[in-house]
């Protein structure tokens, strides 16, 4: 296996996940080499319960996300996440829509399919999701959670060009598999600004992606079920070691799905948001713990 591991060298990517790890000299704009991000805070009353979480165990939340999608939020609901995001220094970042899994098509729904989920379906549904970014926009959100590979080219594109502001953050979703070190660095030469691993990557391989993109990286400590729902605790000090800069993100395990959220849900959304806070707290003080000089937020 010489000659490819020589080959990968050779186009700027780690010739194998490497034994041990190597810990990463990366860091965040300030200093840090980690921040805590919050997923599936469905609207402003599940965004201020974990504001007020985070207060009461003293976690500092760096971003949160959401995933029933822009076209689901009103726009008084998008200007006020916006809002408390800007007092609170909390990035905020939605999900764009529509998406295949919601849509007419029945391949997304089929056991060998479910991949199609997240992405666009056609070439309506992609006008569809580029409209949901410009709404956003247009109301002050910069910072856009992306599942489709065409989108993303597209709404990098758009930046550049003008029509859509140059700070807007480009996240990449966990739907949207980046799995090794190559698919890292297509999607970060594509535009994303921050890459969502899978949930279960080794730390070895975690490491492999950090040495072949600069970006930030956004892993699951505790994963949603739908997706394995690992509970990765312990390796948390050293992933922050080998990964900075890193976005810790802890979902609840053995949760209801609330995608997409409303009303209905409500109670169950702003439940989950301040468990999410809790099992945060849970990570930092494992951090705080077994990597003491790790830099934190």
């Amino acid at each position: 296996m010489n000659t490819t591991r020589s080959l990968l060298t050779t186009l700027g990517l780690p010739a194998g996940a490497g034994d041990p790890p190597r810990s990463s000299t990366q860091r965040f704009d300030d200093g840090t080499q980690y921040r805590i991000e919050i997923p599936s805070v469905e609207g402003p009353d599940a965004f201020e319960a974990v504001l007020e979480e985070a207060e009461r165990h003293d976690v500092r939340v760096r971003r949160i996300s959401q995933g029933s999608g822009i076209m689901l939020l009103t726009d008084a609901e998008i200007t006020r996440m916006g809002e408390l995001g800007r007092q609170h220094d909390v990035e905020v970042c939605l999900f764009t829509g529509p998406r295949a899994g919601w849509d007419t098509g029945i391949q997304a729904s089929t056991p060998s399919g479910k991949a199609l989920g997240a992405s666009l379906r056609g070439a309506e549904q992609l006008v569809y999701g580029i409209e949901d970014v410009r709404r956003g926009c247009d109301l002050g959100l910069r910072s856009v959670l992306v599942a489709d590979l065409g989108q993303l080219w597209v709404l990098a594109r758009m930046k550049e060009s003008g029509d859509l502001p140059a700070d807007l953050v480009l996240k990449v979703s966990v739907s949207l598999a980046v799995a090794n070190p190559a698919t890292a660095r297509v999607l970060a030469d594509l535009g994303a600004t921050t890459l969502n691993l899978p949930v279960d990557l080794p730390v070895a391989d975690i490491a492999a992606i950090r040495s072949a993109v600069s970006i930030p990286l956004d892993i699951y400590i505790e994963g949603p079920d739908d997706f394995g729902a690992p509970v990765r605790y312990y390796e948390l000090p050293g992933i922050v070691r080998v990964a900075a800069p890193v976005y810790a993100k802890f979902t609840v395990r053995n949760a209801p799905s609330i995608y997409p959220s409303g009303q209905h849900l409500q109670k169950v959304a702003i439940d989950t948001a301040r468990e999410r806070v809790r099992r945060a707290a849970i990570g930092v003080a494992m951090i705080r713990r077994h990597y003491p000089e790790a830099i934190g937020p």
